[in-house]
């Protein structure tokens, strides 16, 4: 059992997940012993109805990545990823946004979307689970709309600053149709027969490797080593999400380049029209000449680990890096490495702090000793 956040295990994200199977499946889901997977919570499409499936304080398995899981509470809304916007009610939305209020001011977690996520946000915590990286809630959860419901608009004058800078994606929903290739293998409802294209507003702007319509999308490292990104519903690597930060990488007539996923990436931007100028975010990018590594979990080193208890270890992902001369935007400050043992409630907390940072879609962890931070902004709660 854990008894968080009292026993100096923090919780600091709540992680916004679809079902992928009805509302009561999923409770049935949740409530089976023998079921490796349990949030915190269940909402109902139908009229928002809330469910509690485990307390707070306990760990939640939901996210498919302990560190995440240690951190955060998580949040099914009843859907299928596919046809989210079929299946996010306005009641939906509602009943999440005063929940995730309510936890956010019970916890003192920061309203923003750098700790309100999705699943689709969380990067893979090892190499072998790469390749099976969760993109719900989707490209229909409406972010923007559901920030406002938190009392935490994605506000400020459509625009986009110089190299260097940094920007909240903002590319609005309803006017922002983009268009998706749905196959059988993406939708957990079984309704989709053979693969279709079809245009609908989402909430990310698309990932070109040069500033133009027709150049290639990004081929994120995991989904598509060597070729290019697809449209496909389920292809998240070349997407940069509603309220996600990043830093320009470049700006030619009507795209802007961002640094994602060890890469310069490009998406149509004119007159900044997708983008807010972000303001006091701390910018992080390798401190020598070496690429930084970058990690999906955060435990103690080996050695700091008293006798007796198994130690976690980590690696870095083999796939990632972020190259000298690119910079990225911290989500949080650099947090202490820790593992807890729920057997015996034992909690281990390591010397060395890692930020969490805006690496892609997902967001990746990086040792704050091997950084160099530009500009300590005030971390406010709004």
């Amino acid at each position: 059992m854990s008894d968080r956040p009292s026993n100096g295990i923090r919780i600091d994200r709540i992680v916004i997940h679809d079902t992928e199977s009805p509302y009561e499946s999923a409770i049935a889901t949740c409530q089976d012993p023998a079921s490796s997977t349990a949030a915190h919570y269940v909402v109902r499409s139908a009229d928002g109805a809330v469910t509690q499936m485990v307390p707070t304080k306990n760990l939640g398995f939901h996210a498919g990545n302990y560190s995440t899981n240690l951190h955060s509470i998580g949040i099914e809304n009843e859907g299928y990823a596919a046809h989210g916007a079929t299946w996010y009610t306005e009641s939906q939305y509602r009943a999440t946004a005063e929940l995730v209020k309510y936890l956010a001011a019970r916890y003192d977690i920061p309203l923003d979307r750098q700790h309100i996520i999705g699943h689709d946000n969380i990067l893979a915590p090892a190499d072998r689970f790469i390749h099976d990286q969760h993109w719900d809630p989707g490209p229909s959860w409406n972010w923007q709309h559901f920030m406002a419901l938190v009392g935490a608009p994605l506000r400020g004058k459509p625009g986009v600053g110089s190299v260097g800078s940094a920007v909240t994606i903002a590319p609005g929903f309803d006017e922002n149709e983009q268009t998706v290739e749905v196959c059988p293998q993406d939708d957990g409802s079984g309704a989709t027969e053979e693969c279709t294209t079809e245009r609908q507003p989402a909430n990310f702007v698309r990932l070109r490797t040069e500033p133009r319509p027709d150049a290639p999308l990004f081929g994120e490292q995991t989904i598509h080593p060597d070729a290019p990104g697809t449209d496909r519903i389920s292809d998240w690597g070349a997407t940069a999400q509603a309220g996600q930060q990043f830093i320009v990488a470049g700006r030619k007539s009507d795209w802007t380049a961002i640094w994602y996923s060890g890469s310069r990436v490009w998406f149509h931007n004119p007159h900044g029209r997708n983008t807010v100028p972000a303001r006091s975010v701390t910018i992080v990018k390798p401190a020598g000449s070496q690429a930084l590594k970058v990690y999906g979990i955060n435990y103690p080193d080996v050695a700091e680990y008293p006798a007796g208890l198994s130690p976690s270890t980590q690696a870095p992902l083999s796939m990632y890096d972020i190259p000298a001369g690119q910079a990225y935007v911290a989500t949080s400050p650099p947090t202490p490495t820790d593992d807890l043992f729920p057997s015996s409630g034992a909690v281990v907390v390591g010397a060395k702090k890692m930020y969490t940072v805006q690496y892609s879609h997902k967001t990746a962890l990086v040792y704050a000793d091997e950084l160099s931070v530009v500009g300590h902004p005030s971390h406010h709660h709004s």
